[in-house]
């Protein structure tokens, strides 16, 4: 793919911009997509940050908070190290099905799936073939931000820890994170859900995270339409409770700046929730 790290962001995002109707009794949190992590014995506050991983340029923002929290960390934490050659080139090589498309789906998955391409995107199931299934999602996934100026939180992150000589650091890998997309859906499912996905639901989205409306975009991403009880446990609550494993050593060292997709901050198994389980801390940094 010419663009491994938007292919690889893009799929990250497309299970934010389908609905909004998540049936939760996950406790309520402020309005913020930035959170102060202290006590438990840390020395520096780190900070938590949620993304949307992108937006059209012209929706792009991150506040003065967020710059003043970045300012004080001594790493980047994201969900993959995008910086690291070695992840591009998974991504890369995932970009790529092990079988094309025509033998991997059946004749009405790959007729459902041509019509989605032709209306999203204006190409054709023969054009994307060769593809992964999660490629294709990351192709529809892009259109439906309706600009061709998108711009990416952590590649924006990234930069400015560059421009610092800060570390960076992955919570887990690009291959891991494509196994557990494998793992959470079927053809079937992913199918259906690019059938709800429209661009009308990702303004609603784009909306929600302008408000930093931590609630509304945890029942986005939550909505048993979009995600099952088992899609769920794999895509969230089991890859935070690993990140949350992971990150009280990581905070004892340094204070970090951890970025991560605004679904994994709420909820029950949410990061903010388990760490404060934990024994953190966590309050919102509101503007």
């Amino acid at each position: 793919m010419k663009n491994p790290i938007k292919l690889l962001l893009s799929v990250v995002v497309f299970t934010f911009n389908l609905s909004a109707q998540a049936q939760t009794k996950s406790p309520k949190l402020e309005n913020s997509l930035l959170w102060e992590v202290s006590g438990n014995g840390l020395s520096k506050p780190s900070y938590l940050y949620g993304t949307i991983h992108m937006i059209c340029s012209a929706d792009y923002f991150l506040s003065e908070k967020a710059k003043k929290a970045f300012e004080a960390s001594e790493k980047l934490v994201l969900e993959i190290n995008l910086s690291d050659p070695n992840e591009i080139a998974e991504v890369q090589k995932s970009a790529m099905g092990k079988e094309p498309l025509s033998k991997s789906l059946n004749p009405e998955q790959l007729a459902k799936l041509d019509a989605i391409l032709k209306k999203s995107t204006g190409m054709t199931i023969q054009q994307v073939d060769a593809f992964s299934l999660i490629t294709v999602i990351s192709l529809i996934a892009m259109k439906t931000f309706d600009c061709n100026d998108l711009k990416f939180y952590e590649m924006e992150f990234i930069e400015s820890a560059k421009k610092r000589n800060l570390g960076i650091i992955g919570l887990e890998t690009a291959k891991f994170q494509f196994k557990a997309l494998e793992n959470a859906f079927s053809n079937e499912e992913i199918i259906n859900m690019l059938e709800a996905s429209d661009a009308v639901e990702t303004k609603e989205l784009v909306a929600a995270y302008k408000l930093e409306n931590l609630n509304t975009l945890y029942q986005n991403t939550t909505a048993e339409k979009v995600m099952n009880a088992k899609a769920q446990k794999i895509m969230l609550e089991e890859r935070n409770i690993n990140w949350t494993k992971i990150l009280p050593e990581m905070m004892k060292k340094e204070p970090l700046f951890v970025a991560v997709g605004s679904g994994h901050l709420a909820g029950d198994f949410g990061i903010i929730n388990l760490l404060r389980k934990a024994g953190y801390t966590i309050k919102p940094i509101m503007n």
